[in-house]
């Protein structure tokens, strides 16, 4: 197991999201799911659907068409969220970069809100268009949502929905 104090890979990650010992034992602030997805960058991102998850053809923005959406892509750069960027920039200064973003929701009630609606926001767009892509009957065999043994149990019990 690779210990977080000398990492050999996703150094920046580790610095961005090690937590300075004052902010350790704050239990106001929770992480949400898509708060998480973001800061972790395993999330709807093309990159992470393409080569994590196999889901993706390509790691290219479906909007904008940058070659790989990645967190960053869609927290600094994408188009598509300029509107939900410009209300998180008001917020908490123009820098966004993970390790400032995360250095920002640490030491501030107000940044963390203003986070966490831009996470939930976005991803939540992001997930839906993600949805639309799957359910296209034209779609790409690979990215057809794929019915878990769960959801099939369902459908041999309640055979009429």
């Amino acid at each position: 197991m690779e210990d977080l104090g000398s990492p050999a890979a996703g150094l920046a990650r580790v610095n961005a999201i090690h937590p300075p010992r004052c902010c350790v034992k704050r239990r106001h602030r929770v992480l949400s799911f898509r708060l998480t997805q973001v800061l972790t960058r395993h999330g709807c991102f093309s990159k992470y659907l393409h080569q994590i998850v196999g889901r993706e053809a390509t790691p290219a923005c479906h909007t904008c068409g940058e070659p790989s959406v990645t967190a960053r892509h869609t927290l600094e750069d994408c188009i598509a969220w300029g509107p939900q960027r410009c209300a998180l920039v008001a917020v908490i200064g123009e820098i966004l970069s993970l390790q400032s973003v995360v250095r920002s929701i640490l030491s501030s009630d107000r940044y963390w809100s203003a986070v966490t609606s831009f996470c939930e926001e976005v991803m939540a767009l992001k997930e839906a268009a993600e949805r639309q892509r799957e359910a296209d009957v034209h779609a790409n065999p690979l990215r057809r949502r794929r019915p878990g043994g769960r959801r099939r149990r369902y459908t041999l019990l309640h055979p009429s929905q």
